[in-house]
């Protein structure tokens, strides 16, 4: 059953976003979202380096884009979902992506859930940078899914 035609962008207004590092105020976090191709967010240096997502809904997460900044990008990234449905153990590991090293817009399926009713936050992990201080700077982020409900 194909769910592609379903999606819709589950990062809103209202999704509180944090960041492990931000460089300095040019390079802040609120430009991971504001689909402008010329602002990024840029962390210092320093791995691992984190975002994380809180949604004000519950949401299932199918795809992940991203564009980085090549020879800044997080090349071994782990995604984390907060398992506070499963009697409240913490973050849980999901899936572990491996962007390429370059500028172009990069789309990563992720697998099903188990639990239909969807998380409420998510932390993507960045274990390893293809710049050797171990910064990250991403363009754009946006996570496409299903929005289930509140």
């Amino acid at each position: 059953m194909s769910m592609s035609g379903d999606l819709t962008s589950v990062i809103t207004s209202d999704t509180t976003i944090k960041v492990s590092s931000t460089l300095d105020k040019s390079v802040g976090k609120k430009y991971l979202v504001d689909d402008n191709p010329e602002t990024c967010w840029t962390s210092q240096q320093g791995l691992p380096q984190h975002i994380q997502l809180a949604f004000p809904q519950r949401v299932i997460p199918k795809r992940i884009l991203f564009t980085f900044q090549g020879g800044f990008v997080g090349t071994q990234c782990s995604l984390y979902v907060d398992s506070e449905a499963e009697g409240g153990k913490g973050w849980q590991i999901w899936t572990s992506i491996y962007p390429e090293d370059v500028n172009r817009r990069q789309s990563f399926d992720l697998p099903s859930f188990n639990d239909e009713s969807g998380i409420r936050s998510l932390k993507l992990v960045f274990e390893q940078s293809s710049d050797f201080f171990g910064r990250i700077t991403v363009y754009d982020l946006k996570i496409e899914g299903i929005i289930t409900s509140s």
